[in-house]
């Protein structure tokens, strides 16, 4: 008959601080300061976690403290189990005491100069407690950031046609044409879309999403392509191209001010309507844990944003989400 033996005790938290901080200082003493511990205290707690793995992590001699090979391995794997430990008492903190701690958000580059400021103050005045950290990325490394869980809540333009993701709407915008001084549509009202299938349309860099969007306007239009002979890493750059008369460009309506002020040499021209128009929202995953706050959040900003030259959207009763499909030409607005 089999004997079975005791089974393996389990490591401590404390035991994995332990070890992570001597690691990290190679030295007793100053891991011990570190974490808030007695040196005999940490010391012990080390060769605990030893014990019960049943593996020397480190080489204590009288002048200097090593990792083993083995201490080197399983110092990866403490890490990231006190990295998990942090992430959940910070979770647990933010359903207890809503907007408060880090809320990491990303937002695409056309739209960051224009609404972040309307951003920022609502955040100011109303949430002071949040940490709000701004990363300011292309759609697709905002998307991958966000399904990582390196970023929180996006604000970028919509629809996403993305699984497990959630849309809270916040307004619609038009879209401007911006020309040079002298272009024969220059300060017009009422231009009709079918005018861009002749002219000389300037487009950011690929990866924008503002570029796929004006892309779509020109297809809408009856233009099949658009020649990129010059292009622009933003908005700013691209202003300037039509201020020196490279061609004409799209702005959404939040940039108008800010971009055309920036040069005489610009003029703007207005469709008609209906316009073309993007739609911006802030994107959170779907089941977040912040959800509630996020919506709070977004019905928030959408009194904020009333000030801007947008149309805020009714959000209904839930978030937009959306099943797993294949992206379309529906989609294709959203895809940089």
């Amino acid at each position: 008959m089999s004997t079975v033996g005791p089974e393996p005790r389990q490591p401590s938290l404390s035991q994995l601080r332990a070890f992570a901080a001597v690691a990290e200082h190679l030295h007793f003493r100053d891991a011990a300061a570190a974490i808030g511990m007695s040196q005999p205290a940490l010391s012990g707690a080390v060769s605990a976690l030893e014990e019960s793995l049943g593996v020397t992590l480190v080489e204590r001699t009288t002048r200097r403290v090593l990792l083993t090979p083995e201490g080197e391995r399983l110092l990866v794997r403490a890490k990231a189990v006190l990295a998990e430990v942090g992430a959940l008492t910070e979770e647990a903190a933010a359903l207890r005491a809503p907007f408060t701690g880090a809320l990491r958000l990303g937002v695409i580059p056309t739209v960051a100069p224009y609404v972040l400021p309307t951003v920022l103050r609502l955040v100011h005045d109303r949430h002071p407690d949040l940490d709000l950290q701004v990363h300011e990325e292309q759609t697709a490394s905002l998307l991958d950031g966000l399904t990582a869980g390196r970023l929180d809540l996006l604000l970028l333009a919509v629809p996403l046609a993305m699984p497990g993701v959630a849309e809270l709407p916040l307004f619609d915008e038009d879209f401007v044409l911006v020309t040079p001084v002298g272009h024969w549509l220059g300060g017009r009202a009422g231009v009709p879309r079918t005018a861009l299938r002749s002219l000389n349309l300037l487009l950011l860099d690929e990866g924008h999403c503002l570029r796929d969007q004006a892309l779509d306007i020109c297809r809408e239009a009856g233009r099949a392509e658009v020649p990129a002979t010059t292009t622009a890493a933003g908005l700013s750059t691209l202003v300037q191209l039509v201020a020196g008369g490279l061609g004409v460009t799209l702005l959404p309506r939040t940039a108008v001010r800010v971009e055309t002020a920036r040069s005489a040499g610009l003029r703007t021209a207005w469709f008609a309507d209906p316009a073309p128009t993007r739609r911006i929202a802030l994107v959170m995953r779907t089941g977040a844990a912040r959800g509630a706050e996020y919506q709070e959040l977004a019905a928030s900003l959408r009194e904020a944003v009333r000030a801007l030259p947008v149309r805020v959207v009714d959000p209904g009763p839930r978030p937009t989400r959306y099943a797993a499909r294949p992206a379309g030409p529906a989609s294709a607005a959203a895809a940089g």
